[in-house]
């Protein structure tokens, strides 16, 4: 029973991980078309999460958890042409987010995918608990 609840537990840990990777994704996208707010200003940067394997001393085993939110990236900020927009360089361009929505999309059904594996992880436990508890009580 300990190895069912363990493995529920570290899905668990992966679930909470992949639902953070989803919040910093929905920001991401939420701000791809915020423009820098003056032309010295810099626009959103997109960020980039990193997980980590760390001991959980109260369970014992390797559990993920969030390592890192980064928003340092060398990927240009593209440029529009928005002479209206206060943003806007003496060209009338304006420095973008460097946030392709494509990408993000990707990610997004990846860190959606692992998310339904865990989850599918912690039900099928959860039913062999349950089958365990009813043949003890047969």
């Amino acid at each position: 029973m300990d190895n069912l609840y363990g493995s529920m537990t570290i899905s668990a840990f992966g679930m909470r991980a992949q639902s953070e990777r989803i919040r910093m994704i929905s920001e991401n996208v939420a701000n791809a078309e915020s423009a820098a707010g003056s032309p010295n200003e810099e626009p959103y940067k997109r960020k980039k999460i990193t997980f980590k394997n760390e001991l959980d001393k109260q369970y014992g085993f390797d559990v993920v958890k969030v390592d890192k939110i980064d928003d340092r990236t060398t990927k240009p900020f593209p440029i529009k042409f928005m002479p209206d927009h206060p943003g806007a360089d003496e060209k009338g361009y304006v420095r973008m987010p460097n946030v392709n929505p494509i990408i993000e999309m990707a990610d997004f059904r990846e860190a959606q995918r692992s998310y339904e594996a865990n989850l599918g992880m912690i039900e099928q436990a959860r039913t062999m608990v349950q089958r365990t508890i009813d043949i003890l009580r047969a």
